[in-house]
């Protein structure tokens, strides 16, 4: 007998705060097609976030967490869990999730952990927190998607590869911002994209990433949740696909049946490009930055390897008076410092001895 494929926790789960973060320095599309393929044609993403020489997954995360908190408008006191999903972790042997906990005033009381999943480490985590929570076993917990991604020089993915991420702080459905309604996963065995040990940039599947990797891993978590859920399209304001690029999130959209303008609030990625782990996780932030009590949003994550976490959200009215007590996403964004190649291979580590 098949149990029921949609999690649901034994008692209702929110989140309490959220807080993005992005680097200002950017890095436009045309300056990378200059080196590599002598144009300026550039392409669909714009220009990417870059994080600078100060900053990495944990800088990022922490300042993220902080901005939670504020939302939130609780100590870090109170959370039992800091969890950090990344694929550009600082420290291959030191976890990233201590030093966010210690430097956000978490008391050592606490549960701390680095994810992996590709793309999809911060719902990894995400989901993780739902279930702390839900069972009984905290009030409070904490889960980061963050990354400082890299790009082989010259390659496509260098292109989108960026910085940047979120924070979320799941509690009490009763002091939330907005309620975690259903989720579900889907995972399968697929090679579209992989790094292994010691290697410093990492490889992909060509044909693989595309189909079977994205499409059929996003269409199927969230076909599988809209059906337990009893919902189309139609029943949701806002929906979020992870974004390695401009089309992917627009196919899979459509292939949902969602209209352009239920994806345009939470594709990030034309401006700060692909922030890997914290991709669908700042494209909610996004999406919750302009969000209505009683709105539904579909949140869809994709990790290469592979596999996707979906996630059926619906906003409460504690959301308008608490978004603007931390900078919005959008805020972020506009904070723009352009930076030549030169200097993005110096910020990113390119310039090998």
């Amino acid at each position: 007998m098949m149990a029921n494929r949609v999690m649901k926790p034994a008692r209702a789960v929110g989140i309490v705060g959220y807080g993005a973060y992005v680097p200002r320095y950017r890095l436009p599309a045309k300056y990378i097609s200059r080196l590599w393929e002598g144009s300026e044609s550039g392409g669909p993403v714009k220009e990417k976030a870059v994080a600078g020489l100060d900053e990495d997954v944990v800088t990022m995360s922490i300042e993220a967490a902080r901005n939670a908190l504020a939302r939130g408008q609780i100590h870090a006191e109170v959370l039992r869990a800091v969890w950090v999903g990344s694929e550009s972790h600082p420290y291959a042997v030191k976890p990233s999730s201590t030093i966010v906990a210690e430097a956000i005033g978490a008391g050592p009381s606490i549960q701390a952990g680095d994810w992996q999943f590709a793309c999809k480490a911060g719902t990894e985590a995400l989901v993780a927190a739902i279930g702390l929570v839900g069972s009984g076993m905290a009030d409070y917990a904490m889960a980061i998607g963050m990354d400082t991604a890299q790009g082989r020089p010259g390659d496509q993915l260098e292109y989108t590869a960026a910085s940047g991420g979120a924070a979320y702080i799941l509690g009490p459905a009763e002091h939330s911002l907005a309620v975690i309604q259903g989720s579900y996963s889907f995972v399968t065995d697929t090679p579209d994209f992989w790094r292994r040990a010691g290697q410093r940039y990492p490889e992909h599947g060509q044909r693989f990433t595309g189909e079977p990797a994205y499409f059929r891993h996003i269409t199927e978590a969230a076909r599988a949740l809209m059906e337990e859920m009893g919902t189309t399209a139609a029943d949701y304001r806002y929906a979020v696909f992870h974004q390695p690029n401009t089309k992917f999130p627009q196919r899979a959209g459509q292939l949902l049946g969602f209209q352009e303008e239920q994806l345009r609030p939470g594709l990030l990625s034309p401006v700060i490009g692909n922030t890997y782990a914290g991709a669908a996780l700042i494209g909610l932030t996004a999406v919750l930055d302009v969000a209505q009590p009683g709105d539904r949003v579909l949140v869809v994550s994709f990790g290469s390897g592979a596999g996707s976490d979906a996630f059926d959200i619906a906003v409460t009215a504690a959301l308008p008076e608490k978004r603007d007590l931390a900078p919005r996403t959008a805020d972020y964004i506009a904070r723009r410092t352009e930076i030549d190649y030169a200097t993005y291979a110096r910020f990113r580590g390119k310039l090998a001895e």
